[in-house]
This record gives structure tokens, sequence and C-alpha cells, in this order.
């Protein structure tokens, strides 16, 4: 895609997301945080408005007309996310808070009553720790052993390393389809075709490509697939589990209560069909909703074309970002075309703190991430206590992207003249 196509897209859509239209500190606001969350267009603002204005109402249980709407547009949501990632059934898509309590259920409902001493969990030096502490506590309860696969010299998946740690033991390989900090792109399709030739189920964390990429899951051949609504431009508090039908009938309820029984005596109970065996309690209807919503507005712009674009913007990033000495990034470089990695860039400056750079950038009205990450081992690999990040989604532009190199440089100058 052409920079001229890049820019007709972020004139086309940046009037949808009315919180980018403001100044902080007086300057005018540059977004670049969205690895940590997107901003949401008015499409799935409204969603939950109206939700909450006119059909207010419990789902499933009731047999009047806010009960029926309410239901038909939340169960019509999973039927959305359902195409959205091409999975063979509506019933493979669970609704869960976020993609943690995603990895959790299948921590617990799959892990606690599958895993024996002995058995291998394969993880990566990468993870996020949400993929990282449920199996931990797996580990520690079942008997299970943890392995990691580091990194190659390029700081991507070490594919080599992957093979030579699957063993008959291996039960379960977990990894990030995009490293939230490295940027890589990992080849999950092959990691789950050597994982199940020897028999071990995979997960994968789809956060960081849900948003930005096309995912079809049976193409994939993953066992279960996670993703959080808030980083596809859906509220927080949502977000799914993708299992294959078969595995998640197998699997026991992850919590108890309503929504999720067929039959309760006093002293045992029976269990209703998926997807609603793991759905206890009231759900987040408005929330559910909503990234129906979110869905609808995504696939309206077109998931290829929205990956197109971003890839301009990578690559304009990084271009800049190779003006300025003493900077260091972390993960792959991007292709020629941008492409080959994720849509952000964790860096450090040489002498200064990622917290020091992101607090003064704000002054600026430049919205960066700094900290870890929540990627603590993989900082203490790369031998940094911190990163700053600076993440974009399709409605950033290269103006905006100007602002942000211009904001970094007035800051590492702003430090060197305190030095």
């Amino acid at each position: 895609m052409t920079p001229t196509a890049t820019k007709s897209l972020a004139l086309e859509i940046r009037k949808d997301f009315p919180i980018l239209d403001q100044e902080v500190y007086g300057k005018p606001l540059v977004y670049l945080d969205n690895a940590a969350t997107s901003q949401k267009p008015i499409a799935v603002i409204k969603a939950l408005q109206d939700y909450y204005e006119q059909d207010n109402s419990n789902v499933h249980r009731g047999a009047h007309a806010l009960s029926a709407r309410a239901t038909e547009a939340y169960e019509g949501a999973r039927d959305k996310l359902a195409v959205f990632i091409n999975a063979r059934s509506r019933d493979e898509i669970v609704y869960t808070r976020n993609a943690s309590e995603a990895i959790n259920l299948v921590a617990y409902a799959w892990g606690m009553n599958t895993l024996q001493p002995g058995d291998e969990i394969i993880l990566t030096v990468m993870e996020h720790h949400s993929n990282l502490v449920p199996w931990q506590l797996v580990a520690q309860r079942t008997g299970a052993v943890l392995k990691h696969v580091q990194l190659t010299p390029e700081q991507t998946f070490d594919f080599d390393h992957y093979r030579s740690l699957l063993s008959p033991k291996t039960k379960l390989v977990s990894v990030v389809h995009v490293s939230n900090t490295l940027g890589c792109i990992n080849p999950v399709k092959a990691i789950a075709s050597e994982a199940h030739a020897i028999g071990a189920k995979v997960l994968i964390d789809g956060c960081q490509s849900a948003p930005h990429m096309k995912i079809d899951v049976q193409d994939l051949d993953c066992d279960w697939f996670v993703a959080s609504g808030h980083k596809m431009c859906a509220p927080t508090g949502i977000g799914f589990l993708y299992g294959k039908l078969d595995l998640l009938r197998e699997m026991p309820p992850f919590m108890g209560g309503g929504e999720m029984i067929q039959d309760v005596y006093l002293d045992h109970s029976t269990y209703a069909d998926l997807p609603h065996k793991f759905e206890a309690g009231t759900p987040a209807i408005a929330e559910a909703i909503a990234i129906g919503a979110a869905v609808d507005y995504l696939m309206a712009i077109g998931i290829d074309r929205i990956h197109d674009y971003e890839q301009e913007l990578i690559k304009y990033l990084f271009e800049q970002l190779a003006t300025i000495p003493n900077l260091t990034i972390y993960g792959p470089m991007p292709n020629p075309d941008g492409s080959g990695r994720g849509a952000l860039a964790a860096f450090t400056v040489e002498g200064l703190h990622a917290n020091d750079l992101s607090t003064l950038m704000d002054q600026a009205g430049v919205a960066v991430r700094s900290g870890n990450h929540c990627t603590q081992p993989l900082h203490t690999i790369l031998k940094v206590t911190a990163t700053a990040r600076a993440s974009v989604y399709f409605y950033n532009t290269r103006e905006e992207i100007d602002i942000f190199i211009s904001a970094l440089k007035e800051t590492i100058a702003f430090f060197a003249d305190l030095m």
C-alpha cells in the first residue's frame, strides 16, 4: 500500500474515534499505546449505550421483549466472533473477561485435570505473564514440568530449539502469536503441526494478532486461541476463548453457578451444552454486544486493509527510529515493505530510563508505554529493566509518527543537557 493510500484510510476513519480529537498538556494527543489497549469507535460506544438505553435485561432467562432482544444481540456477537476467526461452530466461542481468564480457563479446566507428574509444558521466554503464571500454578499442583523456547540471535522464536524440546512427554505447547515486546510473528501453524505430530495440544495467545491480521483457527489448527476485546476496539471486560468442539466437550466447567447448568439437585448438577458450560453467572452482556459491534467495524474496513495499512506505518516508523543515535530496538527488523513483524517497536536509548522517556514525552502529548510490558523474564534475558514501546493501529498517521520522533529527539536532547 502506498503512503497516499495509507493517508486516505487514516482520514477516512479518524472521525470515528472522538477520543483522539483532544489536547494533552496543550498539545494534540498522539496515542501510540495501542498494544496495551485500543481506542473505541463511535459504533462500539453506541452499542453500549443502545443496550443500556433500550434493551437492558438479563439474557437467556426472560420471556419478555427486552430479554429476547438482549439475548439475540449477545448471541449474535458470538456468531460474529466465530466468523471473524473462522471457527467451525459458534459453540467453539466462549466469552471470558479477557485473554488472561481464557488462558486460566484452559489451565484449570484442562491442565489441572489432565496433566500428570513428569508431563511437559512448552512455553517461550517471550510470553506475557498471563501465559506464564497460570502454567506455573498448574505445574506446581500437578507435578508437570515447564520448558521454555529460547530466542535466536535475531530475537525471534528459535524453531530448532523448540524441536529439541519436543518429546513424548510434551502435552501442551502454549505460545504467543505476536510478541508484545519483540514484535516478532511466531510461526504458530508450524509450531502446532510439530506439536500435534507427537500428540500435544496447542494454545495460541492472539492478543497482538487478532486486532491486526486475518486469523483462521482452522488453518492454524490450534486447539485453543485466546484474545482480549479491548485490544481490538471493544470495551474492557470482554474477551474470548476458541476451543475445538470435541476438546471443549471433554473439559469440565471452570466455574459453577447460574447459566452453566442444566439441572441442579442438592448433591449434584448436570451442565449446559457448549458454550454456556463455561459461562457461569450473569455475563458482561453489554460488553459482549459491543465486541460484536467492534468485529462489524473491523470487518467493514477489512482486516487485510488494516494489516497493509499498518505495515506502511511500521516501515515509516522504523525508518525514522533509525535516524536516532544510541537507540536500540528489540526484536527483528521489518522487511523492506514493513511486513514481517507486529505493529510495535520496543526500544531503549543509551543512558536513559524508559520511564523518564515516556514521562517527558507525555508532556508533549505523545502517549507511549514504558516498563517490562508484562514480560519481565524476557527483559531479564535482554538485560534491560524496562523498554519504551510505541505501538500503532489503523487510526494512526505518518504525521503522528513525525510528532513522536520529534518529541523523542527533544526528550533525548533535554536529558543530554542535564548530563
